[in-house]
């Protein structure tokens, strides 16, 4: 048998010996990867195999070298970006996809299911009966919805951008807290990065609604087209979630699209303490969310909703191909009788968005969703929503901690105080290296009001409230260590 079917009726086993190698890792008592570089690096390091080593020797090398020198991003006291390792059911769930329906098209259960978890998670964060499309995470989701605003700004004055380009100048308005991919967004459609007009924030990181109105009277009297706005449900810096309701009405009374970016912070609806922050929520016209982020998706799994997908259609389809349209039956029909999954190719998300070959992403959102329902969902949230108070009252109480600014998702900034120090931000900084050292409370640092913060994102599945404790512990014992060393 050649090498390259040698592993034909031997995948249970193979799995199993990498699923105990996970299993290892999970228990994360391993070292950063860092540690032991010189020696996986010098196993790994070899010239372009001519003749293949076979798949038990490639199971072993992942089991002894790669796994266990993998991310720290996984570990429960990672709370630096807005990213965390997958749940079990996700990786399951990919994993099947992988090999049993390697893309999300033609009449699969796989297609099937892409189009239901859609349904499932836009009811789960209350957007109704918008329609989406998932894409590989937060960037390209935002690269979909304001390529719907921009079809739909132009379309209004007669004009198709998506065939014959833009033809005059807009504005996009965005928070100043917004993430670095709304401007990213602009230089990619077209409309060049400095159409993205920051809109001032109030000190709690929410878009000011009168420099919104502001900024838009002025574009009218210069005649420049106001194209979107871009409202934040979650900020990626703070939790900060912008005042939704009052935005939206300026965007109807103007008639301007309405994007949020809620990639991180959407699910925070499921707090229902939180859920009067939301409220606007049905005036919106495009929306975001990552359940690689708050609902422990593996990552590259994200979702754009609109409320009209032939929009999208009209902004992103693609020119059509022989060998795409042309292997499909052209006599089948809505109405006609499907005889193979093949005469079809199912939902056509491919003229939905950027991507033509895609997997199967929603298949790792209905595993998430059917393990622990809305429910199982809700406890996380408001677990992680939790964890972020009790580090903020901690704050309050403690003569070396100060509290930058009252979290209002699971995002807390804070910082290690000491009078006798000058250079409070030198200190912190120093601390937050410190942390990361020792790998095992692992928060990212950020700027608020111009001071800099120690700023923990309670994320992950595996994330619990010991990691609170063991945290704020941490802080404390490296700041005073470093007062100590300057005493």
């Amino acid at each position: 048998m050649s090498k390259d079917r040698a592993e034909v009726g031997n995948l249970q086993n193979l799995l199993s010996r990498v699923g105990a190698g996970l299993d290892e890792f999970l228990k994360f008592e391993h070292p950063d990867s860092l540690v032991n570089k010189d020696t996986w690096r010098t196993a790994l390091e070899q010239p372009l195999p001519q003749h293949g080593a076979g798949i038990d020797e490639v199971t072993r090398e992942l089991v002894e070298l790669v796994i266990p020198n993998g991310s720290q991003v996984c570990k429960p006291g990672f709370t630096a970006f807005i990213t965390t390792g997958a749940t079990s059911a996700s990786t399951l769930a990919s994993t099947a996809a992988s090999i049993a329906a390697p893309q999300r098209y033609t009449h699969t259960a796989f297609n099937y299911i892409e189009e239901l978890s859609l349904e499932w998670l836009a009811q789960m964060c209350g957007l109704g009966n918008m329609k989406g499309i998932y894409s590989s995470g937060g960037s390209v989701a935002n690269l979909v919805g304001l390529g719907a605003a921009r079809q739909y700004a132009f379309e209004k004055l007669g004009h198709d951008p998506a065939r014959d380009g833009v033809n005059r100048t807009v504005s996009v308005y965005a928070s100043s807290e917004c993430h670095h991919t709304i401007q990213r967004a602009g230089g990619v459609l077209g409309i060049g990065r400095r159409a993205i007009k920051p809109i001032a924030c109030d000190e709690l990181g929410r878009m000011r609604v009168d420099a919104l109105q502001a900024a838009i009277d002025q574009d009218l009297r210069d005649e420049i087209l106001p194209m979107a706005i871009v409202a934040n449900a979650g900020t990626t810096n703070r939790g900060a979630i912008d005042p939704l309701k009052s935005i939206g009405e300026i965007a109807q009374g103007h008639g301007i699209w309405l994007h949020v970016d809620g990639a991180y912070g959407l699910p925070g609806i499921l707090d229902e303490r939180l859920s009067h922050f939301y409220e606007g929520l049905e005036l919106v016209d495009s929306i975001i969310v990552d359940p690689h982020k708050w609902l422990g998706a593996s990552i590259g799994v994200a979702a754009t909703f609109v409320n009209d997908r032939n929009l999208l259609e009209r902004a992103f389809t693609q020119e059509p191909a022989d060998y795409l349209e042309g292997s499909v039956d052209d006599i089948v029909t809505e109405n006609a009788q499907l005889e193979h999954s093949l005469d079809d190719f199912g939902i056509r998300y491919f003229n939905y968005g950027v991507e033509l070959s895609a997997p199967c992403r929603g298949i790792v959102v209905w595993a998430l969703i059917r393990e622990i329902g809305v429910e199982g969902m809700r406890e996380r949230i408001v677990r992680h929503n939790d964890m972020a108070r009790e580090l903020a009252e901690f704050c309050k109480q403690h003569p070396r901690l100060e509290l930058l600014l009252e979290p209002t998702l699971s995002v807390c900034c804070f910082r290690y105080v000491a009078p006798e120090i000058g250079d409070l931000d030198r200190l912190n900084q120093k601390i937050h290296r410190r942390l990361v050292r020792e790998n095992v409370y692992m928060p990212s640092t950020t700027r608020i009001n111009g001071q800099l913060a120690l700023r923990p994102c309670f994320l992950g599945a595996r994330a619990d409230h010991p990691q609170v404790d063991g945290l704020i512990q941490a802080v404390i014992r490296i700041g005073d260590a470093l007062v100590a060393e300057q005493a």
